[in-house]
This record gives C-alpha cells, sequence and structure tokens, in this order.
C-alpha cells in the first residue's frame, strides 16, 4: 500500500528565521502525520534548507530546483553535491513556473532525473497542461510527451521510488482547482503510462495532485484512487492550515 504523501511548495516566501519557526512548530505536527501513516514534507528557498532540516530533522525537506551538472560555470544554479552537503536528497523537478518562467524541457528535467538517480535522491517530478492546452482537448498528448521523456532511460526501482505530482498550469495559484475526476482520471493515466515502462513500478510511485489544493477540498482528492497526496503552494504556509490539510486527509 502507497503511503500518502503531503508535501509544501514554498516558492519564493518565508525569510530563513520565518523558516525555522514553522520547522520547529511541525515537529508535533510531523509526530501526527506519522501515526497517522501520512508523510509530510516541504520545500524552502536554498538559503534556508538547512535551517528547517536542522530545525526538525524529521521532516522531509526537498530544494524546488537543481542543475544536472556536479559543477561549472552555470551562475545561479545549485548543483546536487551542493544540496547532499546539507542533508537534503529530495528535489522538485520540472514544475510549471520553472517550465514556464525558466524554459525549462522534458529533456533538461530528464538530465535532472538521470542525475538524481546517479545520487540516490528522490525526485517530485511535476508535469501539466497549461489552459490553452486544456481546453483544446490535449491534456492527456501533454502529460504522455512529459512523463515518456522525462523517465527516459531512469531504473525501474529509481521510479518505483519517485513521486510525480499531477499539476495543472490552469489551476496553480488561480484558485481554479481541477476537480476529482479530472485528477483521478489524470492520475490514472500517469500510472498507466509508468506501467508501459516500467510494469509493476507503477504501483509503488506515488502521484500527487497539485493546483489550488486547500483544506476543504484535499480529502475530496484523496478519495480518488489514484491520488496518493497533495503538493500544496499557498495552504502550506503556515502551520494551522498545514495541519487543517492533515485532518482533513485522515477523515
Amino acid at each position: 500500500m502507497r503511503r500518502k504523501l503531503l508535501f509544501g511548495n514554498w516558492k519564493m516566501n518565508k525569510t530563513q528565521a520565518e523558516s525555522k519557526e514553522f520547522a520547529k512548530e511541525s515537529i508535533e505536527l510531523r509526530k501526527f502525520a506519522l501515526a497517522n501513516d501520512i508523510d509530510i514534507g516541504v520545500a524552502p528557498v536554498y538559503l534556508s534548507l538547512e535551517t528547517v532540516r536542522k530545525a526538525n530533522p524529521d521532516l522531509i525537506v526537498a530544494a524546488q530546483n537543481c542543475h544536472f551538472a556536479d559543477h561549472g560555470a552555470f551562475t545561479g544554479e545549485i548543483s546536487i553535491p551542493m544540496l547532499l552537503e546539507l542533508g537534503v536528497n529530495w528535489v522538485i523537478i520540472g514544475h510549471s513556473e520553472r517550465r514556464s518562467y525558466y524554459a525549462e524541457t522534458n529533456e533538461s528535467c530528464n538530465k535532472k532525473l538521470l542525475a538524481l538517480e546517479a545520487n540516490k535522491m528522490t525526485p517530485i517530478y511535476c508535469v501539466g497542461e497549461t489552459l490553452e492546452q486544456f481546453e483544446a482537448g490535449k491534456t492527456k498528448e501533454v502529460i504522455k510527451a512529459q512523463t515518456l521523456e522525462g523517465l527516459n532511460g531512469l531504473g525501474k526501482e529509481f521510479v518505483s521510488n519517485m513521486v510525480i505530482a499531477y499539476e495543472p498550469v490552469w489551476s496553480i495559484g488561480t484558485g481554479k482547482n481541477a476537480s476529482k475526476e479530472i485528477a483521478e482520471d489524470i492520475c490514472g493515466y500517469i500510472r498507466e503510462l509508468v506501467h508501459e515502462l516500467y510494469g509493476d513500478a507503477a504501483d509503488k510511485v506515488r502521484i500527487l495532485y497539485g493546483g489550488s489544493v486547500k483544506p476543504e477540498n484535499v480529502h475530496d482528492y484523496l478519495t480518488q484512487p489514484n491520488v496518493d497526496g497533495a503538493l500544496v503552494g499557498g495552504a502550506s504556509l503556515k502551520v494551522d492550515s498545514f495541519r487543517q490539510l492533515i485532518e482533513n486527509m485522515i477523515k
């Protein structure tokens, strides 16, 4: 049985002091989640990764991105060895904001995933379609390309332990969330694609839904058989709302 996973993507929010305060307040929250078979984690800005990890060592901490090269002339980038030195071994890859604002492609995401595999790290690989693609009925076409090209060449065991997040771009930060039926349909489709590539690894990979997830709607998503958790933005920034998300996941 796949364990549920709730992950907060803090994006460009929270100073080190604010991150430390959240991490300390979430110590009991993590125990509560664990007692209910839910894993929880957050992805702070780079400056706060070590701060959060030290303040709450049991909380999963992920970087919001990484470069596929170990070092080099890549101004502004962060390498995998730098993350490992901080004790961080989870990374979000291919978030729609990275794809939209920084021209990330399926190919560049694949390079990063291959590098993470080589370093025995865990990715949260994001896929999702734009509003234009959704309205044109191209959702599954887009998802198929992102999944097959992104996972190309990866090993079965690595894929079994990774996380894939379906985040329709048209619902991120807009307040327009996909219905539970849409989330289930696409998460199930992603699992089918993984099965085509890696067989029974598809039964183990955790697939999350993300996109305007709130305490009020998280339960509906988690009732779907192929939705294993949520990747949350704004609702993950406060401990109280994060607690409400967990409480509503276990109802």
